[in-house]
């Protein structure tokens, strides 16, 4: 029998697996396919203190290995979120993290105010690295004062523990982690899309009416990895990871760079049933490893560093 669950910061996971923010919407789609109670957690949309349209479209484009979307954070506002999705989520005996996005240090604030206080919100993920808003997003999280700044004090105004965000849009990750660290953070979610552009073939002109945008999907797989790498080193919180899931081996890879558990994104327009399946093939691929538990797995690949070092 191997054992799938893994304790983290105010959340007691049943498996490491949990869809990631922006792919998942709310869950009301995929909750007709499969019961959300099997999931490790859930990860919903960015939450902002009033409802947002999102970008002009189009605002999703294909790429050879990924794809870009500017969805500009498009979602129902705190309220309504409250009052409906989180609502209906609390039918699910599955933990929730709410993403909270925002413009201000008081959007953020607000907004992780009220939603720490929904009973099945377990944790927030604060979203200081969406690389498609003009005001809010990114900003914070590309200077380690500002992010450091932000995270105390959503920390501070938060009744559950608070996982950060980071993006790859930076000269040096581990700065920025470390800040966040030392600013009260509960945990790291690694990592956002990485800004990209796409042409029209027949025109030249970019696809994406914001001209640029998030690139995910497997081509980040490698980039996420080094980067998680890197922060594992030097931090000792948590992380969940993130980056180009489709298989159990990336669910393995992620565990054995030192991830906590694993959030599933972009396959999810692929195969709704992702993460299902990532759960169902997990005690397998953990036993041929020889592990009789996910815990068992977590940074193994640190643990063969050392061991040629001696």
């Amino acid at each position: 029998m191997i054992n799938l669950a893994v304790q983290l910061p105010g959340l007691s996971l049943k498996n490491p697996i949990m869809p990631a923010s922006g792919c998942f919407s709310f869950g009301r789609e995929i909750g007709e396919l499969y019961d959300l109670s099997k999931l490790g957690a859930v990860i919903t949309k960015a939450t902002t203190q009033h409802p947002r349209i999102g970008n002009a479209t189009p605002r999703v484009a294909e790429s050879s290995s990924g794809m870009l979307n500017a969805i500009g954070l498009q979602n129902p506002g705190v309220e309504q979120v409250v009052s409906e999705e989180l609502k209906r989520l609390a039918s699910y005996d599955v933990p929730v993290i709410v993403n909270v996005a925002g413009s201000s240090l008081e959007e953020y604030v607000e907004v992780a105010s009220v939603v720490s206080k929904i009973s099945n919100v377990h944790a927030i993920e604060l979203n200081i690295s969406c690389p498609n808003v003009k005001d809010g997003g990114i900003i914070f999280g590309t200077d380690a004062l500002v992010a450091a700044e932000l995270t105390k004090a959503v920390v501070a105004a938060s009744s559950v523990p608070v996982y950060v965000k980071l993006s790859p849009n930076v000269t040096s990750i581990v700065p920025i982690a470390k800040a966040i660290e030392e600013a009260g953070a509960s945990g790291l979610t690694m990592i956002n899309t990485l800004l990209g552009m796409e042409l029209d073939r027949k025109t030249g002109k970019p696809i994406l009416a914001n001209r640029t945008g998030g690139l995910s999907g497997p081509a980040i797989k490698p980039i996420a990895i080094r980067l998680i790498d890197e922060v594992r080193r030097n931090t000792s919180i948590p992380i969940i990871a993130m980056g180009g899931v489709e298989t159990v081996q990336d669910v393995i890879d992620y565990l054995s760079i030192g991830a906590n558990a694993v959030a599933v994104g972009t396959a999810h327009f692929k195969n709704p049933w992702i993460c299902s399946e990532l759960i169902d093939q997990l005690p397998e691929a953990l036993a041929s490893l020889g592990y009789s538990s996910v815990e068992q797995c977590i940074g193994r690949s640190h643990d063969h560093e050392y061991l040629l070092s001696r």
